[in-house]
């Protein structure tokens, strides 16, 4: 059961630090958990069946589904983080602002295509559409993230997933992705969900723009 505590964390993207929140225990103690030197507790058991979806049968034995259900990817959040009752969610569309570059340095001047309305929120600047499947199946490409603009890249929470704006040969390129520490002074490495993408490692000098995802919306249809 233990290695299979460490899948679920995989699969819905988060940190050791994130699902050790989310259960209420210590990183030490949810390493410990996923490395088979303690046992998962029956309180920790039932948070992942009934708070995340977690197919009780496939915790037990590895067999069916992980998820009974779409598991609830963005119910975390920081520590620091502050919800707040309602607040309207501006959404953008990057064809419209020309990049995500123009539309964090002058937001007040872009025009939303619509609002998004979500009670006890933590707070957000904006949304926009996602394009491509680096961070699939956690995200797809119509998906909308929500996030909170950063001023400064030192600001980071390593492990975390951003929506970055990197400057390629003079042209922006706009992704969703999580940063990690590189090996190599100056730089960050990018990994995406999608196994099929390989991780990179940017200059930090060519991150234009950044922001920290802070919620996710599934579009599922679209009729």
């Amino acid at each position: 059961m233990n290695e299979r505590v460490k899948l679920i964390r995989k699969q819905l993207g988060m940190t050791q630090e994130q699902l050790a929140q989310r259960l209420g225990i210590g990183k030490a103690a949810l390493s410990m958990i996923e490395t088979g030197k303690a046992g998962l507790s029956a309180r920790n058991r039932n948070i992942l069946v009934q708070e995340l979806n977690v197919n009780p049968d496939w915790l037990e034995t590895g067999k069916g589904n992980m998820f009974n259900a779409e598991p609830d990817l963005t119910a975390y959040m920081h520590r620091t983080d502050n919800s707040l009752p309602l607040q309207s969610v501006p959404l953008y569309s990057i064809e419209g602002t020309a990049g995500l570059v123009p539309l964090f340095t002058d937001q007040a001047q872009s025009k939303p295509v619509n609002f998004i309305h979500i009670p006890n929120l933590p707070k957000c600047d904006g949304a926009i559409y996602i394009v491509g499947d680096s961070m699939y199946p956690l995200l797809k490409s119509g998906d909308i993230v929500l996030y909170k603009q950063l001023r400064d890249i030192n600001d980071i929470f390593w492990g975390d997933m951003y929506l970055l704006s990197i400057d390629i040969d003079g042209e922006e390129y706009v992704t969703v992705k999580y940063i990690q520490k590189s090996d190599r002074a100056g730089y960050v490495k990018l990994v995406s969900q999608n196994q099929h993408h390989a991780d990179k490692d940017v200059e930090i000098s060519r991150i234009r723009a950044i922001a920290l995802v802070k919620a996710s919306i599934r579009m599922n249809s679209i009729r």
